[in-house]
């Protein structure tokens, strides 16, 4: 199926995975991720290293090729502690990709053009094979936000979108720009913000009480959906994406 499509795969399979195999109904999200190392190659040997005890089901090299690492079957273990709606600890539930990036600690660097064109295509077969929503193919500071930081700012979520891939808002950047950096004025402003991340599916929203952990929240929010400016404060800009999001 993949090289009908021109889509560069191996199959370099890792012992990280749990069985028994599940239903293909179990798959709900798609879960995207970068490797956060230095080298590409040590990456991929962790994702295969029984003492490293992590593992995806795709990574996808700098250069474009695909590489299949658990069989989408079975259940990788790629997102630890998560969860997104009324769903915990997302392993169960999803298939996981890592792209190879550096990430924050070691120089995070944009994704090449071939990584991209080859998730779209991967993306497109995924979604249709096991009727994935788009709403449900998240980066992993989305469903542990203040853990991670992955796939960050620089991950273009508006161009998956664009190619029905994934969920963006509809506003006009820079219409809403212009209320970048106001701060919010009142105390309802603020908990209109959280209650709409909670309904978008942030489900960690009620355990974010404290101002620091409000901070790990909005930081992903805008990692992903203002990534142009991402500083944990919230302002109008973020509250009116929130709103377009629902």
């Amino acid at each position: 199926m993949y090289q009908k499509i021109g889509l560069k795969m191996a199959t370099n399979y890792s012992p990280n995975f749990n069985l028994p195999k599940r239903g293909k109904n179990r798959i709900k999200f798609i879960i995207i991720h970068y490797t956060g190392m230095k080298k590409e190659s040590a990456a991929i040997k962790r994702l295969q290293d029984p003492k490293s005890k992590v593992s995806s089901h795709y990574l996808i090299k700098r250069n474009g090729e695909i590489i299949n690492l658990v069989p989408d079957l079975f259940e990788a273990w790629h997102a630890g502690v998560s969860s997104w709606k009324h769903f915990k600890s997302l392993n169960k539930n999803s298939i996981g990709i890592e792209i190879t990036n550096p990430g924050h600690q070691y120089g995070y660097k944009r994704f090449s053009k071939k990584q991209i064109f080859s998730l779209q295509k991967l993306l497109n077969i995924l979604l249709k094979k096991y009727k994935i929503k788009k709403n449900y193919v998240l980066g992993h500071s989305d469903i542990s936000p203040g853990r991670k930081k992955d796939p960050g700012e620089k991950f273009p979520w508006e161009v998956l979108a664009k190619n029905e891939l994934s969920f963006w808002h509809n506003l006009d950047r820079k219409k809403i720009k212009k209320f970048r950096k106001k701060n919010l004025i009142t105390r309802n402003d603020k908990n209109s913000f959280l209650k709409n991340l909670y309904k978008i599916g942030y489900n960690d929203v009620k355990k974010f009480k404290l101002q620091k952990n409000i901070k790990y929240l909005t930081l992903a929010f805008q990692r992903r959906f203002r990534p142009s400016l991402v500083n944990g404060k919230i302002d109008k800009e973020c509250l009116l994406i929130s709103k377009n999001l629902l």
